[in-house]
């Protein structure tokens, strides 16, 4: 079971700190554009990339499936090009699939575009994804 404090931990505690993109709000998504076109981006700032804790057991099906042991966290939406997210929202993504330039997280669906600095956190896949939106 997940508790309180791990959540707490998780969304306010101490992290690595990362640069993410330190340019301009339309350069990422231009960025993004080249890089993964086609594809819905969203674009996020006060971000926590998540590195999953698993056994090796996990991290073989994971990384089988295309999957890393990682996912994101945002406290807040500022774009997303397929409107799924307000501005304002938060947002916790899916397994990434691939984090490219510091700062473009990919999961099968979505690019986060992380701009801004962020943290970077290790956390159990229960509290990850104990995260719902309602």
């Amino acid at each position: 079971m997940v508790t309180l404090e791990e959540i707490s931990q998780l969304l306010y505690g101490a992290g690595a700190e990362m640069a993410g993109w330190l340019g301009t709000e339309e350069d990422l998504i231009y960025l993004a554009a080249k890089s993964f076109p086609g594809k819905a981006f969203c674009v996020v700032r006060q971000w926590i990339l998540l590195d999953l804790t698993v056994n090796s057991d996990e991290k073989e099906k994971l990384i089988g499936l295309g999957l890393l042991p990682a996912t994101l966290y945002a406290h807040e939406v500022v774009f997303d090009s397929r409107n799924r997210f307000q501005a304002g929202m938060w947002v916790r993504s899916n397994f990434g699939v691939s984090f490219s330039q510091g700062c473009m997280f990919e999961t099968r669906s979505t690019v986060y575009l992380l701009l801004g600095s962020g943290l970077r956190k290790n956390a159990s896949i229960g509290a990850a994804f104990s995260m719902k939106a309602v």
